[in-house]
């Protein structure tokens, strides 16, 4: 590396040598200009030469059109962000992370379009655009997928491997995946750029150690959603809500038989030193044996009798308090309750109120611990059965009912969510829920659609700690360091409130803090890191700045971005924590407006899941994909045999003879279209397959007008003849206009489909054709009037799509000859985009108008003309014009 350095210095110190004196400004202003005239008239001379050696073919193919514009466009840098001012400002949008577990979904697709449309719409107004992608590792899903792939491949846990061998195999998964995302990007998206991510992991350490020394991020005990197939905590939203009407048998991992949920049982406590009784009841009759207490509601009558009495623990001879909450509903079932702070949520907040034990009868395996025998070790829902019938034995057992219930389902392992006490990292929130709720209120931070407010409000202003610490190997791993001092004088700690942590961006940095914490030499002090990681949703919420090499590089030009656009669905879990670490970790918002869109189900409304085999690949849609094929993708995933089969099922109910290739122009126009159904978006793919249709109608469209503007065309200045249709382009540059500045896509799909289908196609070409074959003089120049207004059509409506359907646009738009051919821009995407004002003279000049009838002067033309214009007349007729 120092020979090749003293290479590099030596050839550059020689190559300055022979170029002669400095050069000024103005002459390497001169020679950039020059290069630069250089490098349009080489574009120009590729597109000549594309155009002659390949003319259009007969009909519209998705794969023709697609094969080689994103590498054109690549080539010519029309994704990279021009540096320096722009007074027509600055537009900084960056991807959700899509999980690097596989392949992206219709879903992401959903996110891509409207977000691609919206960086193209922006770059075509002349703004500097950036729109940067990003890649989630996703701890739990990544490390599921792994684990389960070893099972199945070699039977082996990640335990058999160790945790260095068992990260490789992740990192060589993840190199195989994170491609293929990105191949799907440039399939189904164009304009975005990646930029250099390696200081993301230095980033999320900072941002940790910043955090945790301003006392924002701390060590608690406390209760969290533990899984104990994966080992690990889960949040919120890798918990599904599975509802029960009532007694119902379910599949549990690690269990031969079905469990029994979705039934309350009730038995009796017997009070101390007496015969009475209270009964209590619980959906989950094994937790009883952690109980350190009953609760009544202090005005229950029935009760009162009871104060400052004891009940007494059936197995154990554990003395338990009654205690009297406000919690406590009185009016249901006997209005006595039975608490166990260990592994219930409410009733931690009790046993916190009433400073009662917490017995933790629950290992991270879903063993029993801390409990009497028989039942020590036994697997917790075979604990059920085992306590139901000791209670039965002794007389204490009341009766079961059905109950309907909502139970937890971790979404990755799907086993049943426990609540287990555990020392974990959290994020003391209140602060930044605050502002974040404050910012949306006084307008600096705009939520679109507004009837997400409300979820706003109420997730901030109700806002919890957050815990971030996971139980896994994948992942950014806690640069927290548990601390021994090696003098007697010191007594142990223990790894419950943080005082024997500290953190570190080194682990020299984590040694000098606790040296001094502690008041102790630096050689006195051993350290043993964290071996959890950070929640995935803790790096995202830093990726609008992180992205940039926050914290030592500059973030002016592209930091705060502008939008985030992503899915109503992670409303809280990424974009709220965005707004919260922006704020608290830069001073600054990371975006200035949010637009929401719907979640993508299939055709029956079905949330798309893999185990439907419903989830369909945008690539499939794009290619198209036969029934075989998609079979052939579920042999290949991690899905259960079971799984398989009935996925199949649904693929052949709903595809039965594949997926047609439909290409990418049309599923984006198609999903952009789709948003007008609210929340969620019932996707059918023969709807898209009629938007290749569309496509196909503008290939025709433009071919037919190329024969008719013929070889010699010189483009001159509109005609103003044709009023109808150019004041129906006029109304659709206006409705597209109006529908990017808020973000409404159906109007602007429908604008467009409106214009070039109804108007364009169906009314104007059919129209003008008689037009367009008249041999006498007069006719000629009608005819040349309407080729001009034609070509206005064609160009403009090509520029109005372009963002929606670029890849076709492109095509075409390359076939037009151009008004100003010496400095017109060299592709579409660098065009101005068509606004109101630029169709504003037409308007002017046509007011005086009359008819159409007057404008061609039909009472000179043959008579088989007045029918075919009769029928534009009457068309313009019916339609408003303003």
């Amino acid at each position: 590396m120092a020979f090749r350095s003293c290479l590099k210095d030596l050839f550059v110190s020689v190559s300055l040598l022979f170029s002669g004196p400095p050069k000024t400004e103005a002459q390497l202003k001169k020679e950039a200009k020059k290069r630069e005239k250089m490098e349009k008239f080489q574009q120009k001379k590729e597109m000549e030469e594309k155009k002659k050696t390949h003319p259009l073919p007969d009909s519209y193919s998705p794969q023709y059109v697609e094969a080689a514009w994103y590498s054109w466009w690549e080539k010519q840098g029309f994704f990279k962000p021009e540096y320096g001012p722009n007074p027509r400002g600055v537009f900084m949008m960056c991807i959700p992370p899509p999980n690097v577990t596989g392949s992206l979904h219709l879903g992401h697709a959903l996110t891509n379009a409207i977000q691609d449309c919206l960086t193209r719409w922006h770059r075509m107004r002349g703004e500097t655009t950036l729109w940067n992608p990003g890649c989630d590792h996703a701890g739990i899903a990544t490390q599921v997928v792994v684990e389960k792939k070893l099972m199945r491949e070699r039977k082996m846990t990640r335990h058999d491997l160790g945790r260095e061998n068992f990260i490789q195999e992740v990192w060589k998964w993840k190199n195989e995946k994170g491609d293929r995302i990105y191949h799907q990007l440039k399939k189904s998206i164009i304009m975005c750029n990646i930029i250099c991510l390696q200081k993301l992991s230095y980033a999320v350490q900072e941002a940790f150690v910043r955090m945790h020394e301003e006392g924002v991020i701390y060590r608690s005990k406390r209760l969290v959603n533990w899984s104990c197939t994966l080992n690990s905590a889960i949040s919120d939203i890798e918990v599904d809500k599975k509802e029960l009407t009532g007694r119902t048998l379910l599949p549990v991992p690690g269990y031969k038989e079905k469990v029994e949920f979705g039934v309350l049982v009730s038995f009796s406590y017997k009070v101390e030193g007496s015969d009475e009784e209270v009964v209590v009841a619980t959906t989950r009759i094994e937790t009883m044996l952690g109980d350190t207490a009953v609760a009544v509601h202090p005005e229950d009558s029935r009760y009162q009798h009871l104060k400052g009495k004891m009940v007494v623990h059936p197995f154990c001879d554990r003395k338990m308090p009654i205690v009297f909450d406000d919690f406590v509903d009185m009016n249901f079932g006997t209005g006595a309750v039975k608490i166990t702070p260990a592994h219930d949520h409410n009733d931690y907040e009790v046993g916190e109120r009433h400073k009662l034990t917490f017995i933790n009868i629950l290992d991270e395996n879903g063993l029993l611990i801390n409990v009497p025998p028989p039942f020590l070790g036994m697997k917790r829902f075979e604990a059920r059965k085992a306590v139901l019938q000791a209670l039965k034995d002794l007389g204490q057992f009341k009766e079961v009912k059905d109950n309907p219930m909502v139970v937890p389902v971790c979404s990755r392992s799907k086993d049943i969510v426990e609540p287990l006490l555990k020392p974990q990292w959290y994020v003391d929130c209140k602060g930044m829920g605050k502002q974040a709720a404050d910012v949306v209120r006084n307008g600096e931070l705009k939520i679109i659609p507004d009837h997400h407010l409300k979820t706003w409000f109420n997730w901030m202003d109700n806002i919890r700690d957050w815990c971030i610490s996971r139980q896994l190997w994948w992942g950014h791993r806690i640069p927290a360091y548990f601390v021994t001092v090696n003098d007697p004088s010191i007594k142990p700690g223990e790894d419950v409130d943080g005082h024997y942590w500290v953190s570190g961006r080194s682990e020299e940095e984590a040694r000098e803090k606790a040296a001094k914490r502690f008041n102790v030499t630096a050689d006195k002090i051993s350290l043993r890191q964290d071996e959890d990681v950070l929640d995935t949703w803790f790096s995202s919420g830093i990726f609008p700045f992180s992205i940039f090499g926050w914290p030592t590089e500059d973030l002016r030009v592209f930091y705060p971005g502008t939008l985030l656009e992503t899915g109503h669905d992670i409303l809280f879990f990424w974009v709220a924590r965005m707004v919260m670490m922006g704020l608290k970790l830069t001073g600054k918002l990371p975006f200035k407006e949010v637009y929401l869109h719907a979640v993508v189900r299939d055709a029956h409304g079905r949330k798309m899941s893999k185990s439907l085999g419903n989830v369909i690949d945008p690539l499939d849609v794009i290619t198209g994909i036969s029934l075989e094929g998609l079979h052939a993708q579920l042999i290949e995933s991690n899905l259960d045999p079971l799984e398989i089969e009935k996925a199949k099922q649904g693929q052949k109910s709903d595809y039965p003879s594949g997926i047609p290739e439909c290409g990418t122009d049309a599923l984006r126009f198609a999903l952009c279209a789709y948003t007008s159904q609210g929340r969620d978006i019932n996707l059918d793919v023969n709807r898209i397959l009629g938007y290749r249709h569309f496509c196909n109608k503008l290939w025709n469209a433009v071919k037919f007008a190329m024969r008719t503007l013929g070889e010699g065309f010189l483009c001159g200045n509109e005609s103003v003849s044709d009023r109808w249709i150019l004041s129906r382009l006029s109304a659709a540059v206006a409705l597209c206009d109006g529908g990017f500045q808020a973000y409404d896509f159906p109007t602007i799909t429908t604008a467009i489909y409106s214009f070039w289908l109804y108007e364009l196609c169906d009314v104007y070409l059919e129209s003008v054709k008689p037009v367009l074959s008249m041999t006498d003089s007069e006719g000629q120049k009608q005819a040349d009037i309407c080729r001009q207004t034609l070509y206005t059509c064609l160009e403009v409506g090509l520029r109005l799509l372009s963002p929606l359907m670029p890849f076709v646009t492109e095509e075409l738009f390359q076939r037009l000859p151009r008004r100003h051919s010496q400095d017109s821009p060299s592709s579409i995407c660098v065009t101005p985009y068509p606004e109101t004002s630029e169709m504003e003279f037409v308007m002017s000049v046509v007011k005086t108008i009359r008819s159409l009838r007057a404008d061609y002067n039909l009472t000179k033309t043959r008579a088989d003309c007045e029918t075919s214009h009769s029928t534009l007349h009457t068309h313009f007729k019916l339609t408003r014009f303003n």
